[in-house]
């Protein structure tokens, strides 16, 4: 029996938007979905102008999210599409995903996926009374070696987790581009846009989620230092935490816009009881591992002696090199089969589930915040957290 194509929409990745036109071609890759509407500008005539480029028809090409939610849900089954992707500012997200949810659509939403606690914890309640499938793009995650370095740590290679160093520097905002007008660094530096933090926000979200995904370890504890270098700068462009886990570990946590010279340098280390492993994304099929008492190892993304998650994720043989683009195309490739599974009334796999959830999104907003709370107090904060499901 044939299994049909996916039908999605898009809120948001309008004329001049980086992070749509990843999503776009990260879902086109292995060609599990179609784009057949969206709604992608607040701005009615840019939205219209991005879905004649796209080749969209353009009765499906909408003026606001809320004329796309409601207009889609009175389609047939065969037309409508079956989930949307939301690649807007962050203040943006909650309202969007509410709106397509409570129409019975379901969603996958970029990150961080609230600026408030409480409304994460709304969508977490209406995910789980929908039974709607929210993926949440922290796309490095998807990286093959990233699957890798989380079965590697679950199989006790490492023995008990004791140590985590993870950072996440960037230097694109160490001049004032924002106030120059540069539209990916306005939006992200303006308070109104993207919440209560900018580069914890937009970069130590990420780290701390790959820190959590890979080791499964919650924060109990931190004392978060959060900097505006730049003058005149509303949010801050950088910040260092010191994190306690629950269990005993402890953890550093680095995010910056100003490290002149960085690219996106994101790089994790983990250190055991016997033994320690680390990842670079920006050479990102290759992970060390470090031992006690035997020699050093590289694990090359393409072989047969990786973890059955690590291959599942990986596209071509080794030497050829995979990245950022694949990476998210793996968590649509998931999500796309949970999907599926959701709509044939079956239960998807342990590995077509294995992506950030609703639940995820919580973890990061209530780390973000309490990274803001913790810069302003100027000291250790209880940062303990369980979700509302």
């Amino acid at each position: 029996m044939s299994i049909r194509k996916l039908r999605y929409g898009m809120v948001g990745g309008g004329p001049g938007s980086f992070i749509g036109a990843v999503h776009r071609m990260a879902i086109a890759l292995d060609d599990t979905a179609e784009l057949v509407a969206g709604a992608f500008s607040s701005k009615p005539e840019l939205s219209r102008q991005q879905g004649a480029t796209l080749g969209l028809d353009a009765r499906r090409v909408y003026a606001s999210y809320q004329e796309m939610a409601e207009k889609e849900s009175r389609l047939s089954p065969e037309e409508r599409i079956d989930f949307v992707v939301i690649v807007t500012p962050n203040a943006v997200h909650y309202p969007v995903a509410k709106t397509f949810l409570e129409a019975g659509f379901h969603v996958v939403c970029d990150k961080p996926m609230t600026t408030t606690l409480e409304e994460a914890e709304d969508l977490c309640r209406l995910v789980q009374k929908c039974g709607a499938v929210f993926c949440l793009t922290h796309n490095y995650t998807g990286y093959p070696m990233v699957k890798q370095a989380r079965a590697l740590i679950r199989e006790g290679k490492l023995g008990k987790i004791r140590k985590v160093v993870v950072e996440y520097p960037q230097g694109w905002l160490a001049t004032p581009i924002d106030a120059q007008g540069q539209k990916q660094a306005a939006w992200r530096t303006d308070p109104s846009m993207a919440g209560a933090s900018s580069c914890m926000g937009d970069l130590g979200s990420h780290a701390e989620n790959l820190a959590r995904y890979l080791t499964g370890l919650e924060i109990e504890a931190l004392c978060a230092d959060m900097t505006t270098f730049v003058p005149g700068r509303r949010l801050e462009d950088d910040g260092n935490v010191l994190i306690h886990y629950k269990g005993g570990a402890r953890g550093v946590l680095y995010a910056s816009q100003i490290s002149v010279g960085e690219e996106n340098n994101l790089r994790i280390r983990v250190y055991g009881e016997t033994g320690s492993l680390e990842w670079h994304q920006e050479n990102p099929n290759y992970l060390y591992v470090r031992h006690l008492d035997k020699p050093a190892e590289i694990y090359s993304r393409g072989s047969g002696y990786l973890a059955e998650v690590a291959q599942m994720s990986q596209r071509l043989p080794y030497g050829h090199p995979e990245g950022f683009i694949e990476a998210f195309a793996n968590l649509y490739k998931r999500a796309a089969n949970t999907i599926r599974a959701r709509m044939a009334g079956t239960e998807p796999s342990a590995i077509d589930l294995d992506f950030p959830s609703v639940v995820d999104g919580a973890f990061g907003v209530h780390f973000i915040l309490k990274c803001v709370e913790s810069g302003k107090k100027g000291g250790w904060i209880d940062a303990s957290y369980n979700p509302p499901v």
